[in-house]
């Protein structure tokens, strides 16, 4: 018998559940399947792909009680963060199947060159083949949709590697994909450390794209040892949100805490830094502190709780670990800063110089560390000295200083007053520099889980 994988509670840390360890067999089993499957795929019909898009969106929404369970117990996240996310992941569905009708190619005009006036033609989108979707443990079934429903809206078979740390919820989607009609040999289900099991599935040539989203050191590997196929790779940040002296202070406080502290902090593109004007400086504090300390922390399977764990104890003692540096650097903690095992209070930092992990790394923790600036050109100096740049945000109600932000910050998307952790599902969504490459967002992860086929035809001046 192989190794036994064992789940834990974040909150309480009991076991979950246990599932089989997949080995290196499984993988290479799994990839024969699909190599079958993506034939199967490529010749199934866009209205039947369609239907299995829709059927699961239904089926994930009269099983949400199920899934939302699952999510509280192997994520840690709130009840009500997990409610939210089973009904965007049936959005998620809703709209690959809604895009499956519209994948479109177009005419080319082959006779705008020389030599080529009796030619004719077009392009055409054809499926990729097999699709590796390695997805991380804080948002386990929106991020496996952003996968697995543009794949196989273009027609294509999925190698899926969820997190060791919560695979149960995946595990039951994919469940579901099955009753919704999807053939096995489309969808196949690894799980395992990536060491071994990921790098199997990163290396193997059959696999013709990989879409990661984790952290940038795994990400930087997978660039290593992919070989030539496809990769979209969606690898964190540092999020900043920028308020101006002429922005709304009051929302942006109560943004900062929406988006600074939900999952806590474990999103990607979680609020990070707050640079704030010296003007509103103290305004702002005056407005934030008191939202965050209304902030509820304990038991996620609580409607009333806002704040849940931690992944596990260690990521907990990482974020505990930088804020004492931050604070032995000469940093200042304005509220929050206390763990108790894999609770961390919601913390609002000031005065922590630049070099600062809290500043410099990406926390994933309920850390918001505040950054006082001079005017705009400084702000956006310090939010670009990054190697990250997923998204960043803008509270300003003056039109000249929102565009010279959109100008200059480098990031994959602007939110103007809005916190950067904002996500429209059917959005293009993805980052430059260490943030990674591609985009997901169920029209541009189609296009990229695609290939374009051009056509040409050489006609007769005449039929005779």
């Amino acid at each position: 018998m192989g190794k036994i994988l064992k789940v834990y509670n974040p909150y309480d840390g009991t076991i979950v559940d246990s599932i089989p360890e997949s080995t290196l067999e499984d993988v290479e089993k799994a990839l024969n399947k699909l190599e079958v499957g993506k034939k199967i795929m490529s010749n199934l019909s866009s209205h039947k792909k369609a239907e299995i898009l829709f059927n699961t969106a239904k089926l994930i929404e009269e099983n949400s009680k199920d899934l939302v369970l699952t999510l509280v117990k192997e994520v840690g996240k709130t009840i009500r963060e997990a409610q939210i996310e089973v009904r965007r992941t049936a959005e998620i569905f809703r709209l690959a199947g809604e895009e499956t009708k519209r994948i479109h190619g177009e005419t080319l005009p082959f006779d705008s060159v020389r030599n080529s006036e009796n030619k004719m033609g077009f392009f055409m989108r054809v499926p990729i083949g097999i699709v590796a979707a390695i997805t991380p443990f804080n948002v386990p079934l929106a991020l496996a949709a952003h996968k697995i429903a543009p794949a196989i809206a273009g027609g294509n078979s999925i190698i899926f590697k969820p997190s060791t740390l919560t695979p149960l919820a995946d595990i039951k989607l994919c469940q579901l994909l099955y009753k919704a009609g999807l053939p096995e040999e489309a969808l196949q289900v690894v799980v395992g450390p990536g060491e071994t099991i990921g790098e199997a599935v990163v290396k193997d040539h059959r696999v013709r794209m990989i879409s990661f989203t984790g952290s940038r050191d795994v990400g930087l590997d997978i660039t290593r040892k992919a070989g030539i196929k496809k990769i979209s790779l969606e690898l964190g940040s540092n999020s900043a949100l920028i308020l101006s002296d002429k922005g709304n202070v009051e929302e942006c406080a109560r943004v900062t805490v929406k988006g600074g502290y939900a999952v806590a902090g474990q999103v990607c593109i979680s609020i990070q830094r707050v640079l704030v004007h010296k003007k509103v400086l103290e305004e702002f504090i005056s407005h934030l502190i008191p939202l965050v300390e209304k902030l509820r922390v304990g038991d996620p399977m609580k409607e009333e709780t806002d704040i849940g764990p931690m992944i596990n104890e260690s990521a907990a003692k990482r974020v505990e670990e930088w804020i004492k540096e931050a604070i032995n650097l000469g940093g200042k903690i304005l509220t929050g800063g206390e763990r108790e095992r894999t609770l961390m209070k919601p913390t609002v930092l000031i005065d922590v110089p630049l070099e600062a992990k809290v500043i410099r790394e990406e926390v994933f923790g309920p850390v918001v560390t505040i950054i006082p600036f001079n005017n705009l050109e400084e702000a956006i100096r310090i939010t670009n000295d990054s190697k990250y740049g997923l998204q960043a945000g803008i509270f300003s109600n003056d039109i000249e200083e929102v565009f010279y932000a959109i100008k200059n910050l480098e990031v994959g998307g602007v939110m103007i007053n809005e916190a950067p952790s904002y996500r429209a599902d059917f959005m293009p969504y993805g980052g430059v520099k260490d943030s990674g490459i591609g985009r997901e967002g169920i029209k541009y992860a189609l296009e990229e889980m695609t290939e374009i086929k051009t056509i040409c035809f050489n006609l007769k001046e005449g039929l005779s």
